[in-house]
């Protein structure tokens, strides 16, 4: 039983769907013409005899003789005429039957090619993708059926792979020109390690030799380190948020500027914060770092005597951060290459000890947080970038303790200068 059911299986899985369904509509046919023939000859069958009773009216007027066929005559002449009937009718319906199925396994392999045509569309033009060929698609034809339904839903599928197809090369790109830039990165301060270690120790070094060669490595792994966290904390924001506080940027904002006071001094920079309350729900090292980074990127390509406008507030649906400041002037169409990693402006900026990151890290927050981000270059030089997060949800209060200040008392830093 197992073995014949296994031929059976075998034997259907040969055939092709339009040879099944050539011959399920053939088998309809067949079905059909025997059942009607077998309806047919059972109704005859049963048809009652027909017998004609003729009784004398009366003496005719002529004088003829009149000859009455009895009723036993009739009957079997009946029964006769109805058994040659059925015997003739099985072998003509027969035969009519082997003409009608034939021509219906004709046309039924031929409506069978016509139904299935869009499929075998559809299956040559998926042989024909490739990872390189994703920009052909299935024509669909008039009318609305199942079939039309079916391209439109391979099609829908084919721009769903295009597009993850188009974002996994952009990841990829992206992810080598980051790990060429961060392999750049930390061979400077490994090139001058190295090479504060060989000139000192190429001769007998003294003692003040030795310190200074001490601080220069020092200072190499230092910066090395700053680089290793900044690459932690921006595969951190890309991963995305593990859990969501509710939180103010004006408060979060208010404690970065207090923080920030005494470097914007040193550098001459003026600080005029225009701080209103902004909820938000986020994750609040990552908040705190975003405007952290802000600020520092604002007050480290500034210039002596430049000013830093930072202001947070509410915009419809959106927490708003918005940061403008003075600086070196810089082209319009390259205010969008600093927030790729390790750019520094191309020229356009002074060095000094950024790390190229800063930007990077901000967006990968403001990505993650579900925001945008703008960064517009000023006519006159410096930045204006203006961070939109989702507003917190009604009825949820900001989280307290992210800032000294009161986000409705903003105080004015004016640096000292010396």
């Amino acid at each position: 039983m197992l073995r014949l059911r296994t031929v059976r299986l075998t034997a259907r899985a040969r055939l092709t769907a339009r040879a099944r369904l050539a011959l399920l509509q053939t088998a309809l046919v067949l079905a059909a013409g025997a059942a009607l023939t077998g309806l047919t000859y059972l109704l005859m069958k049963r048809r009652p005899a027909l017998v004609t009773h003729l009784d004398p009216t009366g003496p005719d007027p002529q004088g003829t003789l009149q000859l009455v066929p009895q009723p036993q005559d009739l009957r079997e002449l009946a029964d006769r005429v109805q058994a040659d009937t059925l015997s003739a009718l099985l072998p003509q319906a027969g035969l009519a039957l082997v003409v009608v199925t034939a021509l219906a396994a004709v046309l039924a392999w031929l409506v069978a090619g016509r139904v299935l045509r869009p499929i075998r569309v559809i299956s040559a033009t998926a042989r024909r993708l490739s990872a390189e060929n994703l920009t052909e698609r299935v024509p669909v034809t008039a009318p609305a059926d199942e079939l039309s339904a079916l391209a439109g839903t391979v099609n829908d599928m084919l721009d769903r792979i295009q597009r993850g197809m188009a974002e996994r090369d952009q990841v990829l790109d992206s992810q080598r020109l980051f790990t060429a830039n961060a392999a750049h990165e930390l061979r400077t301060p490994l090139t001058t390690a190295r090479t504060a270690i060989d000139v000192t120790l190429d001769d007998h070094p003294s003692r003040t030799e030795l310190l200074t060669m001490a601080g220069d490595v020092r200072d190499a792994v230092e910066h090395m380190q700053r680089i290793l966290d900044g690459l932690l904390l921006l595969a951190r924001s890309q991963g995305g948020l593990a859990a969501r506080e509710p939180a103010d940027l004006a408060a979060v904002t208010a404690a970065v500027l207090d923080a920030a006071r005494a470097r914007a001094a040193s550098a001459d920079v003026m600080v005029r914060p225009r701080l209103r309350p902004a909820p938000v729900t986020g994750e609040p090292v990552l908040l705190e770092r975003l405007v952290s980074n802000l600020v520092d990127n604002a007050v480290r390509y500034n210039h002596a005597g430049g000013h830093l406008v930072v202001e947070t507030g509410a915009t419809g649906a959106h927490a708003v951060l918005r940061i403008s400041n003075t600086g070196r002037e810089i082209p319009p169409e390259a205010a969008q290459t600093l927030l790729e990693p390790f750019v520094h402006g191309q020229g356009t900026r002074v060095r000094t000890d950024g790390l190229g990151l800063g930007l990077t890290i901000v967006r990968a927050i403001t990505l993650a947080h579900g925001g945008r981000l703008a960064v517009t270059a000023r006519a006159g030089g410096g930045l204006d970038i203006t961070v939109e997060l989702p507003l917190v949800r009604p009825g949820r209060a900001p989280s307290p303790g992210h800032g000294t200040s009161a986000p409705g008392q903003p105080r004015s830093m004016r640096p000292v200068v010396k």
